[in-house]
């Protein structure tokens, strides 16, 4: 990929986050310290950004490069993992607690090991903000039916998602499907569909019977603080 492309790309991004209502282009020229008329005529592909503005771009967006690059995930990836012949990962089943605060999860913190054959976790694409490089990037949660619940029937009680905490991007991994995050909310992690309001996230349920809940950021704090990751995998039973 050259920097055109990169541009194109990033480009393609912003505007489907703007699309959906999850972005504008002022709130972006906040995030970024840039002038708004910069991001417009980014946008509308008058000049591209330089490289510290790209950096700020994609800073503010909890993006990395690698998220711009396309993805060579195997199409056989993106359902159910198989079981048959193939890589085996083996993911820490964990509290919400470690999930959410945890970078580097050691045997004293895995509840139990979970087998995930026919697949490779790591080809996954990762939307990488600098602030997880460290961070151990899959982790497996067995959901209550108060996380399960309100995000029926895609998420069931006693399933357990595996959390691709690398995955912090707003913007969707499939941009023919929502994505669902796990977020910390009073004191345990919730799955939700998300937005981003300038001074909050919006967690939008599955069940249209369960509220849309706000979530204040607070000043100087980043909405991805509160992001747990992307769910990759739903596995209903073993």
């Amino acid at each position: 990929m050259n920097f055109t492309q990169l541009h194109e790309r990033l480009r393609s991004e912003i505007k489907r986050s703007i699309d959906r209502g999850d972005l504008t282009g002022t709130s972006l020229a906040a995030r970024t310290g840039l002038q708004p008329s910069h991001i417009s005529n980014f946008l509308h592909k008058k000049r591209n950004l330089s490289s510290s503005a790209l950096d700020r771009v994609l800073e503010a967006l909890s993006m990395d490069v690698d998220h711009l690059i396309p993805s060579r995930e195997p199409s056989h990836s993106r359902g159910a993992p198989g079981f048959s012949d193939g890589p085996v990962n083996h993911v820490p089943l964990v509290s919400p607690t470690v999930a959410a605060n945890s970078p580097l999860i050691t045997p004293s913190l895995t509840l139990e090991s979970i087998e995930i054959t026919g697949m490779r976790l790591e080809d996954l694409r990762p939307g990488l903000s600098h602030v997880r490089r460290n961070w151990q990037r899959f982790v497996a949660l067995r959901l209550s039916a108060d996380q399960a619940l309100p995000m029926s029937p895609i998420l069931r009680p006693q399933s357990i998602v595996i959390v691709d905490r690398h995955y912090i991007s707003l913007t969707p991994h499939d941009p023919h499907q929502p994505t669902i995050y796990g977020v910390t909310l009073n004191g345990s992690v919730v799955f939700r569909y998300l937005t981003l309001d300038p001074r909050c996230l919006i967690l939008r349920p599955h069940v249209l019977k369960y509220p849309v809940e706000l979530l204040e950021i607070g000043d100087g704090r980043s909405p991805y603080q509160f992001i747990v990751g992307r769910v990759a995998i739903c596995i209903s039973q073993l």
